[in-house]
């Protein structure tokens, strides 16, 4: 199944573009967001801190969306080995969540990263679950 392969890798982007800062000493910075806003920004934030960390465990269990993290240990590496493995891959950049939509329980983060010299867009898709707002992709 070509979306079954290509969500995992997807996913991991989303790790991909908030990951490296460690090299930078950089934080996510959610100070210029408010209310809910703040807590998108957060969640964006939060997944920076674990990747540095190398905390794949808790990237699976705090960070990514369920059905996500469900796709994932669909797969023959696991959500853990799979973010594990991606952790490994990343160089260092840094990241900036630039805005933020807010659609009921559904969300986007404007991102920019500074990869090799050159300005990088993306944008994260986050759902809200139980109260908390985890990744659910890259777009």
């Amino acid at each position: 199944m070509k979306a079954r392969t290509t969500f995992p890798t997807l996913l991991l982007c989303a790790l991909a573009l908030v990951v490296g800062l460690s090299a930078c000493g950089s934080k996510v910075s959610t100070s210029n967001f408010k209310g809910e806003q703040h807590a998108v920004a957060q969640a964006v934030s939060n997944l920076q801190s674990h990747a540095t960390a190398l905390e794949a465990t808790k990237i699976c269990r705090e960070d990514f969306a369920r059905a996500n993290v469900a796709r994932l240990n669909a797969t023959a590496e696991g959500c853990k080995k799979a973010v594990e493995t991606q952790l490994k891959e990343i160089d260092s950049f840094e990241v900036t969540v630039e805005s933020v939509q807010i659609n009921g329980d559904h969300a986007t983060a404007r991102v920019q990263s500074i990869h090799s010299g050159k300005k990088r867009i993306g944008t994260m898709a986050l759902v809200k679950e139980a109260g908390k707002w985890r990744i659910s992709g890259v777009s």
